[in-house]
């Protein structure tokens, strides 16, 4: 067997939130190159119509479910529908998350800071406890990636919006004790920690507040902001075998930009 079998995912089902755009919609369309079926969930249904085809023309099959991970009631009966109708999922990707607002902490309301933390981390959670607990008592396995952020480890430097960094640590601490308990089980649960990609979002930064996207950029050692099809090898490593023995860790893959 060659060493770049191991990264296939020929046969496998992978469930992506956030799958339709920006890292998701790469990481999607990286794991149907790899030769998985692929649910896609989101709330764009623009973006939902053009991602599916994009992955038929890999061959593979794929799923798009309109919907809002982020309120738990609603991300709870995705995932069971999911299970119920494409199941079983091998890989679940939790990408859903973002900054989305930069209000300071002492202006934060506490219904607006539940309802972001819902979106950054009670989502994973859900997801999590849902399709990763029946690739746990299936007993074949599975791989569990959660999508963090470098703002685990740092702050960012917009001043606000520190949901973000409370929730993204948060996230790294939840990755590493399941993956403990899932470990026994074939389950394997690593995290993403992106730095600064130029997605939809980052897009709009670099429109309302290019001083911010600009200071951003000069931090980076690489010197610039990463693509998105950047991220998309790493989901396909941690989705296969190949990182058949790593877990509980998070990948940091910035430019540098935690380094100094």
């Amino acid at each position: 067997m060659s060493v770049l079998d191991r990264f296939r995912l020929d046969g496998k089902r992978a469930f992506v939130t956030g799958g339709s755009r920006g890292l998701g919609r790469e990481m999607v369309l990286a794991l149907a190159d790899a030769g998985a079926d692929v649910v896609l969930v989101g709330r764009d249904v623009a973006s939902l119509e053009r991602t599916p085809d994009d992955v038929r023309a890999f061959g593979r099959e794929a799923v798009p479910v309109v919907g809002d991970v982020a309120v738990p009631g609603e991300c709870e009966a995705i995932c069971q529908r999911v299970l119920d109708e494409h199941g079983p999922v091998d890989v679940l990707v939790n990408n859903v998350g973002g900054r989305r607002e930069a209000t300071p902490v002492e202006e934060c309301s506490l219904e607006d800071w539940q309802r972001l933390m819902d979106l950054n981390l009670t989502s994973v959670f859900v997801c999590t406890r849902t399709i990763g607990g029946a690739m746990k008592a299936s007993g074949r396995g599975g791989r569990v990636v959660n999508v963090a952020s470098v703002n685990a480890f740092v702050a960012g430097q917009i001043g606000g919006g520190r949901h973000y960094e409370t929730a993204k640590t948060a996230l790294l601490g939840f990755t590493r004790a399941v993956a403990v308990d899932w470990a026994p089980h074939g389950v394997t649960v690593n995290a993403i920690c992106p730095g600064g990609f130029m997605t939809e979002a980052n897009q709009r930064w670099a429109r309302e507040r290019p001083e911010v996207v600009e200071t951003f950029r000069a931090n980076v050692p690489a010197g610039d902001y990463g693509e998105p099809e950047d991220l998309g090898p790493l989901a396909v490593y941690l989705a296969s075998d190949a990182a058949r023995y790593v877990t509980g860790a998070a990948f940091v893959i910035d430019g540098g930009y935690t380094c100094w």
